[in-house]
């Protein structure tokens, strides 16, 4: 692996012109697909198998004609203090309001609260919903500026009006401002460790090309394949963050190699040689705990990951080819100063903090290792307390409409309002359809916790009804989720003499559907997962130990980054300063999702840190130098790696979408504890425990597997003699 590479590597910086050219006409290429193909759909979410999906799809079956997928958007009218809504003065102003909207273009209805009786019992809020012939993205801005003009209409006569639902719902943008500030600081990481203008840019220009790329596929094949925005920001998420860090790797290593007197296509070669073995399996685990999570069964999480996964398989053959082929434009100027400059000549032995820091570890191993571990099982507590579920306007801050619509229908109608059960009745069964939709309906009427049911909506054959019940409490109150359990259970004495049958779904069955699918697949795909990637790491390691550590470390970065999600958006700690508008459960799919990129992200610091340890030991070191000497050569990138992973992350923290602001903080404290405290304390303190048996492997599990030479001890013996520079270059010294 390490000799193809290194032919790889030279070959990119020799033939630069042709590999950049390429890789510009590649990006072209996709770009112009990008721009001419349709857009993709809107975000849709759905649980194959589960009992709510099975509702929502007999719904689609029988109700053909029912118009489900159009937008739909609800105004909510409050009347001043000390008055009511069905005063006349009001009355006149809210009929005014919904003949404006009902005559505006792509309307199929709109019929006033006061036909509809949606008037709460108190008399100050009534709402109307407003359905639309076409979906949200297919309103024309006619439509939209119809809608938003009937509001102020109303609000210039004297009535608080707010605005919910999907019609005007806009997708956010990925990260905003932040999102480039975090870019900023990843740039000012990159200056200061490397001391070059060039070594700085080179990472961020090819990650850009990297997640110019993924996300241009995604574009492109969106409508083909139902990728949604959200696809792309997490796609382009990943893509930056590993792209600058697998570029960093080679250019640092590329530095290495010219300190030691090689010329620049020879250290273009051995940095692909080596670095490069250990970006392509780190890439490989990356790819693989996302491609993983098409186990778990959820559309929508294998889109996410498998766009992911692509992303990164981009960004890892734009570090192996076109890096070291930019490298050969910039040969010097990627250099240290003091280099470049002949004032000094810089040691590849000379110690630095990782040298330090790893002298640290060996003298104290059992308590650091100790420290480490409990330190990460401390913020890993509140893991006990994670509450999963989907948020909705509820969590949307208090200055946009919708919050405000979602408050006013709490108060006037009561908390679970906003979260009703909907109930899909299928009597082809019975005998008389109508007569067993009703006894269904009075006994689930009947159930404590049930505030009210609707009046069933029957489809043209009349053997399917749906109707709608109103819980006493909120969509994330835990009562909620007893109540659905409550009628589910006594769905046989609830239909018994009916001979029909009925499914529960809506907006909080589906979060509780989708939780126990999450929680039933999360075994199998860790199983899958780590164990695709203990087999690897044992492959590139030769180890049995190495990747069972690697595997431990894992779980406790995972548990501890849950944790500290769980205290900032489910309990609220720092979620003033987080920009968090509304605390409460942990969206559904967060848990799977982090364990399949924490996963990817882990290992890639495990590949990183032990690669170098690894080729140390391999080279004739001891056990314990071979560690000095593995964080002396790999702390100062694998730091500069991490705080630039960081910067890119908490850049998300700044969008308005709620899982890509989970999905920022998580990644980014998952980052801080994998790098800092897994693999710069935990992993050096475990070897250094270990010694020589971290390197263990039976004899015949050795002979069995192929060797891949991550190390690169090949290229020292096959290099031919006349690639070699045969002395190192000597500088003056000041």
């Amino acid at each position: 692996m390490a000799a193809y590479l290194y032919r790889l590597g030279r070959l990119a910086f020799r033939r630069r012109w042709p590999f950049t050219l390429l890789w510009v006409a590649v990006l072209a290429a996709v770009g112009a697909g990008a721009v001419l193909a349709p857009a993709g759909p809107d975000d849709g979410f759905s649980m194959p198998g589960t009992e709510s999906q099975k509702a929502l799809d007999l719904m689609q079956q029988r109700f053909p004609g029912g118009d489900t997928n159009g937008a739909v958007a609800r105004i909510v009218f409050v009347a001043p203090n000390g008055q009511q809504i069905t005063a006349s003065q009001n009355e006149a102003v809210v009929e005014k309001v919904v003949a404006e909207v009902a005559g505006g273009p792509q309307v199929a209805s709109a019929v006033s609260p006061y036909q509809a009786h949606t008037v709460s019992k108190d008399a100050t809020t009534a709402y109307t919903s407003v359905t639309y012939r076409v979906q949200s993205k297919d309103l024309t801005d006619d439509t939209k500026k119809t809608l938003e003009d009937a509001v102020q209409h109303g609000r210039d006569a004297g009535l608080t009006v707010e605005l919910g639902g999907s019609a005007l719902s806009t997708q956010p943008a990925a990260g905003g401002a932040t999102e480039g500030i975090g870019i900023a600081i990843a740039a000012v990481v990159l200056l200061i460790t490397f001391g070059s203008m060039a070594a700085a840019g080179l990472p961020l220009l090819t990650a850009m090309v990297s997640v110019g790329l993924g996300t241009a596929a995604i574009m492109a094949l969106g409508s083909t394949l139902g990728l949604s925005m959200t696809t792309s920001s997490l796609a382009s998420m990943l893509g930056l963050a590993v792209g600058i860090d697998y570029a960093v790797l080679i250019i640092s290593r590329f530095r290495e190699e010219r300190a030691k007197g090689h010329a620049p296509q020879e250290a273009a070669g051995r940095a692909v040689g080596t670095a490069g073995s250990s970006v392509l399996f780190a890439g490989l685990t990356v790819i693989i705990g996302l491609a993983g999570l098409s186990v778990v069964g959820i559309p929508m999480l294998t889109k996410m990951g498998l766009a992911a996964a692509g992303t990164v398989g981009v960004t890892v053959l734009v570090a192996l080819t076109l890096v070291p082929a930019l490298l050969g434009f910039f040969p010097r100027a990627v250099l240290p100063r003091a280099q470049r400059r002949g004032v000094r000549r810089v040691r590849a032995d000379q110690p630095n903090g990782g040298t330090r820091w790893a002298r640290f570890v060996l003298r104290r191993p059992l308590p650091v290792l100790l420290l480490g571990v409990v330190g990460l099982g401390v913020v890993a507590t509140p893991v006990t307390g994670l509450h999963l579920g989907i948020t909705g306007d509820e969590s949307k801050p208090t200055s946009t409409t919708e919050r405000r619509a979602y408050d006013d229908l709490a108060t006037g109608f009561g908390p679970g309002f906003n979260g009703p059960l909907t109930i899909v009745v299928d009597a082809k069964g019975a005998t008389d359809a109508k007569a067993a939709v009703s006894s269904i309906a009075e006994k689930i009427g009947n159930t404590p916790g049930v505030v009210s049911v609707s009046p069933p909506r029957f489809d043209q054959t009349g053997d399917t009804a749906v109707l709608s019940a109103v819980p006493a409490t909120a969509p994330t109150d835990s009562r909620t989720t007893d109540l659905i359990h409550t009628i589910r259970a006594e769905r046989p004495s609830i239909t018994t003499g009916t001979g029909a049958t009925f499914a529960v779904t809506g907006s909080t069955a589906i979060n509780i559907d989708s939780a126990q699918k999450v929680q039933d697949a999360l075994v199998p795909y860790l199983a899958v997962v780590v164990g695709l990637a203990f087999l690897l790491l044992l492959l590139v390691f030769r180890s049995v130990l190495v990747p069972l550590k690697a595997a431990l470390g894992f779980l406790l970065s995972v548990l501890a980054a849950l944790g500290a999600v769980v205290a900032v958006f489910q309990w609220g700690w720092l979620s003033g300063l987080l920009g968090v508008h509304q605390t409460g459960p942990i969206m559904t799919l967060m848990p799977i999702f982090m364990v399949g990129i924490i996963f990817g992200l882990a290992m890639d610091y495990e590949v990183f840190l032990v690669s170098r340890i690894r080729e140390a030991y391999v080279h004739g070191e001891r056990a314990g130098q071979a560690v000095v000497s593995g964080l002396r050569t790999s702390t100062r990138v694998v730091v500069a790696a991490a705080l630039i992973m960081i910067a890119v992350f908490s850049g998300f923290i700044g969008t308005d979408q709620a899982m890509i602001k989970m999905v920022g903080f998580g990644m980014a404290a998952a980052v801080l504890f994998d790098a800092f405290v897994v693999r710069m304390a935990i992993v050096p303190a475990a070897l250094a425990l270990l010694g020589n048996r971290a390197w263990w492997m039976p004899r015949w599990l050795d002979r069995a597997l192929p060797r891949v030479d991550i190390e690169g001890e090949a290229l020292d013996r096959s290099v031919p003699s006349h690639y070699e520079v045969p002395a190192p270059i000597p500088l003056p010294v000041r």
